[in-house]
């Protein structure tokens, strides 16, 4: 072979190198230090919305950091310890997309017992308040619709319903029931007609591939949600200082369910439809993903979420108070990152 050849196959596989490195590959030094940490596995991960909600956590006397941390993807991985067990930390950024990619990426690459998600929401649910903690024992991505078109109702098949790519089980949204200033009694239409919520497709890995199953709710870890009743004992923050109170205990509680979509909703009438029509407690914009990526990867997981907005209250309540709600998601996190701990070491005794 000449020496011309070598040098332009030399000359490819750089590029190529080059080439992998620059759309996302890892480098060998990400690559080193992930199998290094990996020896010292299982973790738990702990998937955090945003910086607002995991500082708190990285300033508690309760987490201690190994100060190693490994950047890719654009996210950072953060190791510690709560409680004697060793986590990962890592934050998604807003919205379904950005939960989902996060917890695949954790879930591929680190040595992951279970998952814990935790962070802020929204709520449905009249019987809480402001900076409760909820623990759903369900979760559902409720923004995957097929939106039905105007002059078909409840009786009339969803285009490829027949297929099984969508269904009328699970309900569906009348828009003209939400019409206002009715005055005469009669009913209105409205062309919007009717939105049904869809269940995901899922491809679980013990499942063929290509071959798929599907999950509207989806249930977290019966061991992790059996441990998380012992949290409905704790003391939750409810005071900024000796002056500035909430004007109610907040508490935590395990409820039935809660539901995803990356929508901020404010909407207080939607809100209603979603607690009358699935019993949801808390609304946010991540956990049904990472939801959906543990049950397709078959990895314990379960979501604890603080509520950061009032049914009935003041608006600026609830900004005066995000501190608290915030603090008093972490503390839920850490108790229950302690009582899985002292269960697992009962286990091994």
């Amino acid at each position: 072979m000449g020496i011309s050849v070598v040098a332009c196959i030399v000359l490819s596989a750089i590029l190529m190198l080059n080439a992998q490195q620059s759309n996302g590959a890892l480098s060998a030094e990400t690559q080193m230090l992930i199998e290094e940490a990996n020896m010292s596995g299982p973790y738990l991960g702990l998937v955090i919305p945003n910086s607002f909600e995991m500082d708190p956590l990285l300033q508690s006397p309760n987490f201690t950091s190994s100060n190693l941390f490994v950047d890719f993807s654009g996210r950072r991985f953060r190791f510690g310890t709560i409680a004697n067990k060793q986590v990962i930390l890592v934050m998604t950024g807003l919205s379904m997309i950005n939960a989902a990619i996060t917890t695949q990426l954790l879930l591929s690459v680190f040595n992951i017992e279970g998952v814990v998600h935790y962070g802020i929401a929204a709520h449905a649910n009249p019987s809480f308040n402001l900076a409760d903690v909820v623990i759903p024992q369900y979760w559902s991505h409720s923004a995957l619709w097929s939106w039905q078109r105007y002059g078909e109702g409840p009786q009339d098949e969803l285009p490829l319903e027949a297929n099984g790519d969508y269904t009328r089980e699970f309900g569906y949204l009348n828009v003209a029931n939400y019409t206002v200033n009715v005055t005469d009694g009669s009913s209105y239409d409205n062309s919007l007609n009717n939105i049904w919520f869809q269940p995901e497709e899922v491809f679980p890995i013990d499942g063929t591939p290509e071959e798929r199953q599907h999950a509207f709710w989806v249930a977290v870890d019966p061991l992790y949600y059996e441990i998380s009743q012992k949290l409905e004992e704790l003391e939750l923050e409810r005071c900024l200082n000796a002056t500035t109170c909430l004007p109610h205990t907040p508490k935590v509680a395990r409820v039935q369910r809660g539901t995803s979509a990356s929508i901020f909703l404010s909407n207080a009438a939607y809100r209603s439809f979603l607690h009358d029509k699935f019993n949801i407690t808390p609304l946010d914009m991540e956990s049904a993903s990472v939801a959906l990526i543990c049950l397709q990867q078959r990895v314990p997981f379960i979501a604890i979420r603080s509520l950061s907005s009032s049914l009935s209250g003041d608006p600026n309540e609830a900004s005066k108070f995000i501190t608290i709600v915030s603090k008093n998601s972490v503390t839920a996190v850490v108790e229950f990152i302690k009582q899985l701990s002292l269960h697992q070491l009962r286990q091994k005794w």
